[in-house]
């Protein structure tokens, strides 16, 4: 599925836009931290965070999640790499998502609640979307290609973190800010929340047919099951379940499913 056609000039200039795009995003948020400006995202993501929270270590895998984009990022500059289909059509998509999460620890380090709940479900559907109207071009890859390793893998789990963060975001702006309805109660939302997102990710896998969106997924599941234990244990339990069923589904949906027209390509 990789192409060796030589990118054109406006191809070209797409490609260095995506890696100061990477750029951006990775040095806007190691720079917060590094000079303390405004809240960290920790913070943030902790203020109201009542009905439904996260572990703070789950908050770790933006560390891989920022290596995979940054490969992406630098690979498409490379002079040997091709205009591939899909480089092709998740380059600008990829940029919107790439500039949405950097200006989203911008909105998140000065409180602009509402801005971070736009910037945080826009890079959401800006990469999942395509992803999904890719899906046979995907599920065709083989499974040393390098697309399927360094453009589907980086960005889908960019797209399985936000799939976890994007909901509890919002329901941290409506606690803090009075605005979630009382009916019904607060672990009621928290509950329905996480099977929203457990059901997304099964969904996703099953359009793909890959592990790269899932696991992120099941780790924020897991990170809430361990911040939920002592303070709301119904609440931590559903979590668990629900990361157990996303992990468990997701190897029989990638392994299982795969075989058929779409394995002669591999």
């Amino acid at each position: 599925m990789s192409s060796l056609v030589r990118p054109a000039a406006a191809q070209t200039t797409r490609r260095w836009i995506v890696l100061a795009s990477a750029i951006f995003a990775i040095a806007v948020a190691y720079g917060q931290m590094a000079v303390g400006w405004g809240q960290t995202p920790q913070e943030f993501s902790a203020d109201s965070d009542e009905t439904l929270r996260v572990a703070g270590y789950a908050f770790s895998i933006w560390g891989l999640i920022y290596l995979g984009l940054m490969t992406y990022a630098v690979r498409q500059v490379l002079p040997q790499t091709g205009e591939s289909l899909l480089i092709h059509r998740m380059g600008w998509p990829s940029v919107a998502a790439l500039l949405g999460i950097g200006w989203w620890i911008v909105a998140s380090a000065f409180d602009w609640e509402w801005a971070t709940v736009v910037l945080i479900f826009g890079s959401l559907f800006a990469v999942l979307v395509p992803l999904l109207l890719n899906a046979g071009t995907i599920r065709a890859l083989g499974r040393t290609e390098r697309d399927r390793w360094l453009v589907v893998w980086p960005l889908a789990m960019l797209a399985g973190w936000l799939t976890v963060a994007s909901p509890v975001n919002l329901l941290t702006i409506l606690t803090g800010n009075g605005a979630l309805p009382e009916s019904p109660p607060p672990t009621v939302w928290a509950m329905l929340a996480i099977v929203i997102v457990a059901l997304t990710a099964l969904g996703v896998t099953a359009k793909l047919r890959m592990l790269a969106f899932a696991l992120p997924v099941a780790w924020g599941l897991l990170g809430a099951f361990v911040a939920e234990q002592e303070r709301n244990a119904p609440l931590a339990y559903v979590s668990l379940a629900a990361a157990v069923a996303v992990l468990v589904g997701a190897v029989i949906l990638t392994f299982r499913l795969r075989p058929g027209v779409e394995r002669s390509t591999d």
